[in-house]
């Protein structure tokens, strides 16, 4: 058996313990059918991004990247009554798949769907929260990952949880003299993470049906 397969079977032992539900499959299959690509967060790290976000009790959660709507259903399953979700999303076919999909799941009195390119819509985020998010989670263009975490300290407070998906790149993110584009950038956000003052942060690494890669976790102290 290959690592691939070793990883998925253990994959699909785990998700079987606690199998999705209805919502979160049709949001995937309403996703695929709409031909948006299949590069979702998996179930277990969907149930990952909910414990943490439970965890902080966090009422007020940022999502960079909304691709179908998937992740924003997990982290919008944490908040509490009265609590908000801003999720950004550049492709309009995107933003509308997700808006259905959360639609579908109860959720859009909570959710707000925002349209653009996330550099821009974040302009508008500081005056309108001005406290910031409990948390944020990055998964969006990775060429962009260095600006969003300057925008992440502008938009945080003590105490915020900032998770940032695909870090590690099938390994690629070691390679100092990678000319991936993406890799360069993701490597120049891990050094910003680690040299910002008042910030506990870590690279966790992930394997599992999409393959080998990583989250990186960031707490504001």
């Amino acid at each position: 058996m290959s690592s691939q397969e070793l990883w998925s079977a253990v994959a699909g032992y785990v998700d079987a313990l606690c199998p999705p539900d209805a919502i979160l499959k049709a949001a995937l299959e309403s996703s695929a059918a709409a031909g948006l690509p299949g590069i979702a967060i998996s179930h277990a790290e969907g149930r990952l991004l909910h414990l943490l976000a439970r965890h902080q009790k966090a009422r007020y959660i940022l999502e960079i990247g909304t691709l179908g709507g998937y992740s924003s259903i997990w982290l919008a399953r944490a908040l509490p009554d009265g609590g908000r979700l801003v999720t950004l999303e550049l492709d309009p076919r995107h933003a509308e798949v997700a808006r259905a999909n959360l639609a579908f799941a109860g959720l859009s009195d909570r959710v707000d769907v925002r349209e653009g390119p996330a550099l821009q819509t974040l302009r508008e985020l500081p005056r309108e929260y001005t406290a910031g998010f409990d948390f944020i989670f990055i998964d969006a263009d990775k060429e962009s990952y260095p600006d969003y975490w300057q925008w992440a300290m502008k938009l945080c407070h003590a105490g915020t949880l900032i998770v940032a998906d695909n870090v590690v790149r099938e390994g690629s993110v070691a390679d100092s003299k990678s000319r991936d584009r993406s890799v360069q950038a993701v490597r120049s956000y891990l050094e910003l993470v680690a040299r910002q003052p008042g910030v506990l942060a870590t690279v966790m690494q992930t394997v599992g049906p999409k393959g080998y890669d990583g989250m990186s976790l960031a707490l504001v102290l």
